[in-house]
C-alpha cells in the first residue's frame, strides 16, 4: 500500500503512470476562495513579479492555489499551496501539478499565506507534508495582516529554522533571489535588496518615467523658449545700442560741422576785420598824405 509520507517508488506505479488519473480527470482546487482578497492579492504579486522577472526563462513552473495531486490512490489527497515554484520543468498551461505526471517532480519552494483558519495546519500537518514527502527544499510562511514571517530549509527530512534578517528577509538559495516584507507584503527581491516588481507595478513605472520625461521635455521648450526671448532682446538691445551709437555719431558729426562752420564763420570775421583793419589803415594813410600835401590850404 503506498503511504503518503513517502515518495512514489513502487514499480507497479510507477509502470503505469500512463493508466492513472490525469489533470483532466483530477479536480484543480476546491472551489473556495482564498482566505480574504489580500491574500488573493499577495499571492498574484509573488506569482506576477517572479514571472516577469524570469519572462525570458522557460525552465520553470510557478503556480497558486491550485491542487498539487501526490497520490494517484487516493484522489482527495492533495494540497494547495498558496504559491509553489518548481524548477527544471516546462511552462505548459496546468490546471493542476499532478505529481506523476511530472516525473515525480515536487515543488522546490513553497509559500503559504497564514489565517486565523489555516494557521496550525499550515505550521505543523503541512510542514510535515512538505519536508517529509514533498522534499520541498524551502518553505516559507507569511501572514498579510501581521506580518509574521517565517523561512525554514529543509535538512534531512525536517525543515531547520531560517529565520529573517533585521531587514525582514531572507535569501532563496534555490532561486538565487530573497524574499522580504517590503511596505507590508512579502515581495521578491534581487539579492542587492531590489523590489521585483509587478506588471501593474513596471507599467506605472514606465508611465511615471514618461511623465518625468515629458516633463522634462516641456521644461527644457521652456527654457529653449526663454533663451530665445532673452536672445531676441539681446538683440534688440544690441539694435537699439547700435541706433544709439548710431544717432550718437549723427550727432557728433552735425556738432563737428557746426564747429566747422563756426568756425569758419569765426575765421571770416577775422579776416573781415583783418581787411576792414587793413582798409581803416590805408584810409588813414591817405588821410595823412592828403594832409600833408594839402593841410597847408585853408579851406574857404
Amino acid at each position: 500500500m503506498w503511504s503518503c509520507i513517502e515518495p512514489i517508488t513502487e514499480p507497479d506505479i510507477l509502470a503505469s503512470i500512463d493508466l492513472l488519473p490525469t489533470e483532466d480527470e483530477l479536480p484543480c482546487d476546491d472551489g473556495e476562495p482564498m482566505e480574504t482578497a489580500r491574500h488573493r492579492e499577495q499571492m498574484q504579486v509573488l506569482i506576477e513579479s517572479l514571472q516577469l522577472y524570469w519572462a525570458e526563462r522557460t525552465d520553470y513552473y510557478v503556480g497558486g492555489n491550485m491542487f498539487i495531486h501526490y497520490d494517484p490512490a487516493n484522489k482527495r489527497r492533495s494540497r494547495g499551496p498558496d504559491f509553489f515554484l518548481v524548477l527544471d520543468v516546462d511552462q505548459r498551461e496546468r490546471k493542476s501539478w499532478v505529481v506523476w505526471a511530472e516525473s515525480m517532480r515536487f515543488p522546490d519552494v513553497i509559500i503559504e499565506l497564514l489565517s486565523d483558519t489555516t494557521r496550525e495546519v499550515d505550521k505543523g500537518e503541512k510542514k510535515t507534508l512538505y519536508a517529509r514527502l514533498f522534499r520541498t527544499a524551502e518553505y516559507y510562511l507569511y501572514d498579510p495582516f501581521s506580518h509574521e514571517f517565517l523561512g525554514y530549509r529543509l535538512q534531512g527530512s525536517t525543515y531547520r529554522d531560517c529565520p529573517p534578517d533585521a531587514t525582514h528577509t531572507i535569501v532563496s538559495e534555490v532561486t538565487g533571489l530573497a524574499l522580504g516584507v517590503r511596505d507590508g507584503w512579502l515581495r521578491w527581491l534581487t539579492t542587492d535588496g531590489m523590489v521585483l516588481p509587478t506588471p501593474r507595478e513596471l507599467a506605472e513605472q514606465e508611465h511615471q518615467r514618461a511623465e518625468q520625461a515629458q516633463q522634462r521635455a516641456e521644461q527644457e521648450y521652456q527654457r529653449a523658449e526663454q533663451a530665445q526671448q532673452q536672445a531676441e532682446q539681446a538683440q534688440q538691445r544690441a539694435e537699439q545700442e547700435r541706433q544709439r551709437a548710431e544717432q550718437a555719431q549723427q550727432h557728433a558729426e552735425q556738432v563737428q560741422q557746426h564747429a566747422e562752420q563756426v568756425q569758419q564763420r569765426a575765421e571770416q570775421a577775422r579776416q573781415q576785420t583783418r581787411e576792414a583793419l587793413e582798409r581803416a589803415g590805408q584810409a588813414e594813410q591817405l588821410l595823412a598824405e592828403y594832409q600833408r600835401r594839402f593841410g597847408h590850404l585853408e579851406a574857404p
